[in-house]
């Protein structure tokens, strides 16, 4: 059965405010699961809709196409530990930006095959489709390679990088102007156009540091939507239009509030370099200073008996993959009555909103997560900041040292607390390469070791006191 092009663009219609309503439940952590629901039931709305259209050819092989991917998807979802979920959601943003550039490649196919003529407006939407679609695919690509640790985290740089990504941006430009002005199709420049665009996807990322990678993921992703809504131009499908265009909006909105937060450009952020002198630095500054150490025992009865705790996850917490551990820290002190609280930093893991998901892991209850401008007046009214795994997010120097990577970035202001603990492995520096001068307060304990292992010990610690 056929449906009325009207009834499938009413559905379409729909689809689109279910996902402006899915994002706006999106925005807080306590109504998250159900924009997710909300949003999908708008697209199997889409999807329905879509099969009863002309449109659709060759039906056997879309469902199968759809049954694979919906198994990969769900045993992904299903397997994928929190501490991987930013190198999944580089990797499924990356298969969305590859997807639009080989839909547009197939129509520019299409156009040869059928010896057809192609419209100004119809090629500049397949060449930007193609252009944005393939860096999105490849740039997150990178980034997953980078957040997987297949290559190294730190910034892959060359004498002349920047002269060299814009020789290849030209490159692209020139091929594209090439495409456009001599519209009758040509595979061989169109293939070349499409590879060039993915080698500068490669190169724009490969000099980024795993620190700014919430950042970049947040831009591919606005990148991938853009990709989309320009596929649905191409495929004069109204609902790409509309998830693409949301997509891309809140990517970009998105990855401008998190630049802020960290008091960086974006240009400075895809062409800085960050952290890319990590060793030199850290030896410079660490000389001659010392650290108050502590034992277990030493920390659970300054814990135990205070009357508030702030605590500060990081990615460290990720990589020892430790929430479990907290949460039961945090209900024994609150057993004790102890007020526990966590501070939230906007840029704290790998992908936005890393620490949120990794506590909502385990239950940590949504009204106990407090943002960084909300939880900042608290630390002077706080008996101990329980730093575990964050390193540059707290680090002093962002105030007061205007030769420091980290000057500016608005920073939780742990230092102001009554007592401070840290949990870490060892003195390494975070990722800005410079020691974090909250390790030598005279106020800070660091308890040195595997965050798992300490909290555990810190759980066993507080169970045996009276």
């Amino acid at each position: 059965m056929i449906l009325p092009q009207s009834a499938i663009e009413i559905a379409y219609l729909f689809t689109g405010a279910t996902f402006i309503f899915a994002i706006r439940r999106l925005s807080s952590p306590a109504t998250a699961s159900q924009g997710n629901r909300i949003a999908a039931f708008g697209m199997l709305v889409a999807i329905v809709f879509t099969f009863f259209s002309l449109k659709v050819l060759n039906l056997p092989e879309i469902l199968i196409a759809m049954l694979v991917g919906a198994i990969v998807g769900a045993v992904a979802a299903r397997k994928v530990r929190m501490t991987a979920m930013p190198q999944m959601v580089a990797l499924f943003n990356g298969m969305g930006g590859g997807a639009a550039a080989l839909i547009s490649a197939q129509e520019y196919n299409s156009y040869l095959t059928l010896s057809k003529h192609i419209s100004s407006a119809e090629l500049t939407t397949i060449l930007l489709s193609t252009l944005i679609g393939s860096i999105s695919f490849t740039g997150s690509m990178i980034a997953f390679a980078k957040l997987q640790e297949i290559m190294t985290g730190r910034p892959i740089t060359y004498p002349g990088q920047h002269f060299v990504n814009m020789i290849i941006f030209a490159v692209i430009l020139a091929m594209g102007g090439y495409l456009y002005t001599f519209s009758t199709p040509n595979l061989v420049w169109y293939g070349l156009f499409g590879a060039a665009a993915g080698l500068f996807g490669i190169l724009m990322v490969i000099p980024i540091g795993g620190a700014d990678m919430p950042v970049v993921i947040s831009l591919l992703n606005s990148f991938t939507g853009l990709a989309a809504a320009i596929t649905g131009f191409v495929l004069d499908n109204y609902v790409l239009i509309i998830a693409g265009a949301l997509v891309g909006a809140s990517g970009t909105i998105l990855t401008r509030l998190m630049s802020k937060a960290m008091n960086r450009s974006l240009f400075n952020i895809m062409f800085g370099a960050f952290g890319a002198r990590v060793e030199q630095v850290a030896t410079d500054t660490a000389e001659g200073r010392t650290v108050r150490s502590g034992t277990p025992e030493d920390v659970a009865t300054l814990l135990a008996f205070s009357r508030s705790v702030i605590i500060v996850p990081g990615y460290g917490l990720a990589v020892a993959r430790a929430q479990q551990e907290l949460k039961e820290l945090a209900d024994l002190l609150e057993r004790r009555g102890v007020q526990v609280r966590y501070a939230i930093h906007p840029v704290a893991g790998r992908m936005p909103g890393h620490m949120n998901v990794l506590l909502a892991e385990v239950n940590v209850p949504y009204s106990q997560l407090y943002e960084m401008d909300d939880i900042n007046p608290e630390f002077s009214r706080t008996d101990v900041a329980l730093v575990v795994g964050a390193n540059d997010v707290t680090n002093p120097a962002a105030r007061t040292k205007k030769d420091s990577p980290l000057y500016g970035m608005p920073i939780l202001n742990v230092d102001q607390a009554a007592n401070i603990v840290v949990l870490k492995r060892s003195m390494n520096p975070g990722f800005a390469g410079i020691d974090n001068e909250l390790f030598y307060n005279p106020k800070t304990i660091m308890l040195f070791g595997d965050a798992k292992d300490s909290l555990s010990k810190l759980v066993a610690e507080i169970k045996q006191i009276q």
